[in-house]
């Protein structure tokens, strides 16, 4: 319609002083194929209604030749927006303000032409453009009905392109900002003014008025605008660089989430100033932002996913999205007004991370189970294990096992922690059945490996690969995990079966040694622990590949055995001795070969020393003979070992053979059974049994 438009009407003047040649008789433009932009001749000689239009341009441009700074915003050296010059408000009152109240005033006083909107559609000058055409709009009331409807159709013709021109910029309003901010607030402002103009005509005409181009709803095809620009703009990952090792759906989210986090900071700092309120610049952007992503998030979670994007998909909803983005110092406080809620609905969420939790703990476990697969099969390969400061170790196990539980708590707290604490549980239990499995290959090894070359070696780097492991659980599982205990006490039998087959040859030589006290009557008792020493002292040296604290525990076993197995020699009841002087100088004896004892574990890093004072006591009862004294020895006794019995005291009287049958009822009576229960680190006599 517009490339139609007779020349006649172009400007309130009709034809103007020496222009006839440049159009036909009839009135109509030379080509009506073309805009008239381009059809507007170039006359010799100039009316004046063209010196006017030139002052038009000559205003509008001089405050950027006087060098005043634009009210649009500006890019900073570091590519941040900035407000460069005055507020739209603030300009009204410099030069600019003069020149627009100028403008506005002869917009007043002569109705402004097509061809002048034209041609600042052409340069851009989309502010005056739009002025000329809403007083042109104004204009045609006082029109007769045809010529009403004639510029009615001209003026919805140019306010078409003024509308295709405005929003083609406020399209790209998040490159604009940055790029051309001018031009941004130019469609901004036309757009403000579009709206105003609609709400002024809706105040003072009836709906059934027969002007049609008003109301524009221009802010109604603003949302649209903006939605159209959000949807491009997240569905287009060319700008977002493909990362390695991430699947479509992997590189989707991060494009979405890339995207609406660096455009909304372009919102927040160069565009929703230039808007008033009214228009919820910010919320409205990052809604649609929100949506969109939202909507995506929801398609991928229905889909068939692969179980790294269930991982991947659940970061984003429960870490990334919230934490990283909706935190980010520019858009938490804004965001916060807004209140976009989740990525994915609860239900959905709860259903992916069922997912998730399924299929993480069955990769773990299988992952454990091949691992210690392995770990037999070098058990079977007799060869020494290797050595770490002095100590045998079998740590490939513990390592793996420990470094893949604890990478996958990690990677589920990093989601969440409700998430990181229900698989955390679930790889507690997992890891107590794993525990239970190696102890059965143990207790395998222990009875098939006995004539493997390496067989003491490979049992001593079990036992200190459970430290590995029980340094981790003590450390790092909860006190109210069920599976605690269990995998605690599963590392408790491995570590006491291990120990005790490592001791058993040496309680099997052991045996004899101790024979000879009773044999010789205790005659030659020092030369009899002398050699006690010198074979304890052997194996204490394979002893010193163990960690601690198995080592002191070990040598605390070792310490337990060679006192108690003393005091089984001296309840064996095949020596009594008549006269004070033999029993002194048995007393001599045994607290001679208890001194050795003592020095002998103490120095290999026994730290029992309450057996200490066991062979001295009993050594004390043997040399007194005063019977009250006895019955108090007797009683320190019984404190400091309260788990001695009236059997085990009589059987140990048996040497003191002067007794009378009085006395010694009077001893026994001194020390009644007792049901009091005993530490089960201190027990002694009760592990005594007499024949």
């Amino acid at each position: 319609m517009l490339k139609m438009l007779p020349f006649s009407q172009s400007g309130p003047f009709g034809i103007r002083n020496g222009s006839a040649g440049c159009i036909k008789v009839n009135g109509q433009l030379e080509n009506p194929a073309t805009s008239v932009a381009e059809q507007a001749p170039a006359c010799p000689d100039s009316s004046g209604e063209e010196i006017w239009s030139r002052n038009q341009e000559k205003m509008s441009e001089r405050p950027e030749a006087d060098g005043r700074t634009s009210r649009a915003s500006s890019i900073t050296s570091t590519g941040s927006c900035t407000s460069a010059g005055d507020s739209p408000e603030k300009g009204k009152k410099g030069i600019k303000g003069m020149f627009t109240t100028a403008f506005k005033k002869m917009i007043k006083t002569r109705t402004p032409s097509i061809k002048q909107i034209m041609d600042l559609l052409e340069k851009h000058k989309l502010s005056d453009a739009a002025l000329l055409l809403i007083a042109l709009e104004k204009s045609v009331s006082s029109k007769s009905e045809e010529g009403l409807n004639t510029r009615q159709q001209d003026i919805e013709s140019i306010s078409e392109i003024l509308k295709n021109k405005v929003f083609s910029i406020l399209k790209d309003s998040v490159l604009l900002a940055r790029t051309n901010p001018e031009l941004l607030q130019q469609a901004v402002e036309v757009l403000k003014e579009q709206e105003k103009e609609d709400q002024n005509w809706l105040s003072e005409n009836s709906p059934d008025q027969n002007v049609q181009f008003r109301p524009r709803k221009w802010k109604e095809l603003w949302m649209a605008t903006v939605k159209e620009s959000v949807e491009t703009r997240m569905k287009d990952t060319s700008h977002t660089p493909r990362t390695e090792n991430l699947s479509s759906v992997g590189q989707n989210l991060l494009h979405m989430g890339k995207t609406m986090k660096e455009d909304l900071t372009v919102v927040a700092k160069c565009i929703r100033q230039l808007y008033p309120p009214e228009f919820n610049v910010f919320g409205t952007y990052a809604e649609l932002y929100h949506h969109h992503f939202a909507s995506e998030a929801k398609k991928a979670a229905e889909s068939q996913l692969e179980d790294k994007d269930v991982y991947l998909l659940l970061s984003w909803v429960h870490n990334i999205y919230p934490k990283d983005m909706r935190k980010d110092p520019v858009l938490a406080e804004e965001l916060e007004k807004v209140k976009l809620g989740s990525l994915l609905p609860s239900s959905l969420s709860k259903e992916l991370e069922r997912k998730y939790l399924k299929s993480e703990e069955a990769t773990i476990k299988n992952s454990l189970n091949k691992c210690l697969e392995k770990e037999i099969e070098r058990w079977k390969e007799d060869k020494e294990p290797e050595k770490l400061n002095g100590h045998f170790q079998s740590e490939l196990l513990a390592i793996f096992v420990i470094q893949s539980i604890y990478n996958g708590q990690k990677r589920a707290k990093e989601v969440s922690a409700a998430l990181g604490e229900e698989l955390s549980h679930r790889l507690s239990r997992e890891l107590a059945a794993l525990l239970r499995s190696y102890k059965d290959a143990f207790e395998d090894f222990k009875e098939k490996g006995k004539k493997q070359g390496h067989y003491r070696p490979i049992l001593i780097a079990n036992i200190n690969n459970c430290g590995n492991f029980r340094d981790y659980v003590e450390k790092n599982m909860a006190e109210n995990d069920d599976n605690k205990d269990r995998i605690l006490s599963t590392l408790g039998d491995i570590e006491t079966s291990g120990c005790d087959v490592l001791l058993q040859q040496l309680f099997v030589q052991l045996k004899p040694i101790y024979k000879k006290f009773t044999e010789n009557k205790w005659d030659c008792s020092n030369k009899i622990m002398d050699e006690i020493i010198k074979t304890t002292s052997k194996h204490i040296s394979e002893l010193q590949a163990l960690k601690n604290p198995f080592y002191n525990a070990t040598i605390e076993k070792i310490h337990v055995r060679l006192v108690r197995d003393y005091i089984v020699r001296l309840l064996k009841r095949k020596v009594g001795l008549k006269s004070a002087a033999q029993q002194q100088n048995l007393a001599q004896s045994i607290s001679k070969n208890a001194a050795e004892l003592e020095a002998f574990c103490t120095k290999n890093g026994s730290q029992a020393t309450w057996l200490n004072s066991a062979l001295p006591k009993l050594a004390e009862i043997i040399r007194l003979q005063d019977i009250g004294a006895i019955k108090i020895e007797v009683a320190t006794l019984a404190t400091a070992y309260p788990d001695i019995r009236r059997r085990h005291l009589e059987a140990f009287l048996y040497i003191k053979a002067n007794l009378s049958r009085g006395e010694l009822k009077s001893i026994l009576s001194y020390l009644e059974d007792s049901t009091v229960s005993t530490p089960p680190s201190n027990l002694l006599f009760s592990s005594i049994n007499l024949s």
